[in-house]
């Protein structure tokens, strides 16, 4: 009998975990730096130098008040990376790992 109020204890902590949701200001926030990322490649592959790339950010109007520095950085690190790999693949590695984190966040 122990057994199985400790495994339904179990039972009742886990489904709560896994029914954790991104709330839709996330969602936007992952896929927008995910775009940011896949273009940031897309720039650097095309072998346009980080300082045109800045000076493209520095030209585009932003909606949101954060966008810009964070567009920054994420072509920073772009640049700063090794990877040669297309930009869908940074695009959707870059969006699943923005939702591992902030599904752990929570």
């Amino acid at each position: 009998m122990r057994n199985v109020l400790i495994s339904f204890a179990l039972v009742s902590v886990a489904i709560p975990v896994e029914a954790k949701e991104l709330m839709a200001n996330d969602r936007y926030m992952c896929s927008w730096g995910a775009g940011t990322a896949a273009r940031a490649q897309e720039l650097k592959l095309s072998g346009v130098s980080l300082y045109a790339a800045r000076q493209k950010l520095q030209a585009y109007p932003f909606t949101k008040s954060w966008m810009r520095m964070l567009a920054m950085g994420i072509t920073e690190q772009t640049y700063d990376s090794k990877s040669h790999f297309k930009p869908e693949a940074i695009r959707k590695s870059f969006y699943e790992d923005c939702v591992k984190y902030k599904l752990a966040r929570k």
